[in-house]
């Protein structure tokens, strides 16, 4: 037991991150005082089945609240719902929320993200959904009625899951993109080419290099796009999905360094000052294998850096060594991506692509593996971590042979 009656920890940030936190406080054995604040109502919850499972039907918010509130209890968290946090003294060591000065001696950001607004005429019409929180999914959860229209403008994650479970509930989809093809900039166009033709084989309008200029209004509310080439679509909802902005501004405020669209932190996950860490979303860090700083907006940060967070906090020497890992389930197809690309040489394919069964694997100039995306192939996924982490050159024809196991393919 760690005996440090006298410590405050404070978390900022009620989502996946400050919950995971707060666990690892206690698991680690801190009897101290934890502070965690949640500027939403709800207990601390996980983001992803807001866009799956809850819109599919499937699953309520309280199959994906991370705790119950007797958790908390037991655990003597002060669990501070519907709170915000206006601001932070690094000097003083103080957090300030309404009406009150807070004193910590630790304290951990994860204050996630929140969805880019659009800045065409309409975008703030009634009608037009953002979706990032859970009152936003039920609030979108409402309006998609059986028999309705909806217009999705981004074909990103968010909005082709989105897309994908209005399609399952009987909607008319269209989705509108700029880029050639759907998450390009996450899988780059081939692959993205796989998602285009999942959703127009599910009966979804998607529009590519299209740009959207103004959302139709009717009385003030939306009734549909107009498009660049003039034309226009009808629809009963429009859902914005262009992409999320990392809640960083308290942290600059307090004069923490930002750069790389987040908050700088090294590979313990601390900030330029050294009582003061952050996770999740708004963590620009640097990661030992890739000898870089990366930032991405994914669960599995949520889920796994507060354990390394709470570490440093606790003065302990521990570094985030996992790799960038991402999921999503749209139809009939799941998969898994593992790994980092942002300048990859090519994409090769082992396995069905037409059929929607197969693995991807992003190779650098000497064929090293430097991401893998497994499409409706399970219990490959330590495979593609292995090829990642040892850097070593790949044989191109054990890589797509899929006769051959993952682990012969390695030169």
């Amino acid at each position: 037991m760690i005996m440090v009656d006298s410590k405050i920890f404070v978390i900022v940030g009620g989502g996946l991150g400050g919950a995971k936190a707060a666990e690892a406080l206690r698991e680690k054995g801190f009897d101290g005082k934890v502070v965690l604040f949640a500027d939403e109502e709800h207990l601390p919850y996980e983001r992803p089945p807001l866009s799956k499972e809850f819109l599919a039907g499937k699953k309520s918010l309280g199959d994906f609240t991370v705790h119950d509130s007797q958790w908390y209890r037991d655990n003597k968290i002060d669990l501070r719902v519907g709170t915000e946090v206006l601001s932070i003294d690094p000097n003083a060591h103080t957090v300030a929320v309404s009406g009150e000065s807070l004193k910590y001696d630790k304290l951990l950001l994860a204050s996630g993200s929140r969805p880019r607004w659009l800045t065409i005429p309409g975008a703030d019409s009634t009608g037009v959904h953002y979706l990032r929180k859970y009152d936003d999914a039920s609030n979108l959860n409402t309006a998609l009625l059986e028999g309705s229209s909806l217009a999705v403008v981004g074909a990103g994650w968010i909005g082709l899951e989105v897309a994908a479970s209005a399609r399952e509930r009987k909607i008319d989809v269209t989705v509108v993109e700029t880029a050639k093809a759907p998450l390009i900039g996450a899988v780059g166009e081939e692959v993205g080419n796989v998602f285009a033709a999942l959703h127009r084989d599910h009966g979804v309008d998607l529009r590519l290099e299209t740009e959207v200029k103004e959302i139709i209004t009717t009385d003030g509310k939306a009734t549909g796009l107009r498009l660049g080439d003039g034309s226009t679509v009808t629809a009963d909802r429009v859902l914005v999905a262009v992409g999320a902005q990392p809640n960083i501004e308290l942290a600059e405020d307090a004069g923490l360094s930002t750069g790389d669209g987040g908050v700088l932190v090294d590979s313990s996950l601390r900030t330029s000052n050294p009582d003061i860490y952050a996770v999740g979303d708004i963590a620009a860090a640097e990661h030992p294998l890739f000898d870089e700083r990366i930032r991405t907006e994914h669960w599995a940060n949520a889920l796994n850096q507060p354990a390394v967070a709470v570490a440093g906090m606790l003065g302990e020497d521990a570094k985030y060594k996992e790799l960038p890992y991402f999921f999503t389930d749209q139809y009939d197809l799941g998969m898994e991506y593992v790994g980092y690309a942002p300048n990859c040489d090519r994409v090769v394919f082992r396995g069905d692509v037409e059929g929607r069964e197969f693995v991807a694997f992003w190779l650098d100039g000497e064929n090293r593996v430097l991401a893998g995306m497994n499409v409706n192939v399970w219990d490959v996924l330590d495979d593609i971590k292995n090829l990642i982490r040892s850097k070593n050159k790949v044989n191109l024809n054990a890589l797509v042979d899929t006769e051959k196991p993952l682990g012969d393919a390695v030169s």
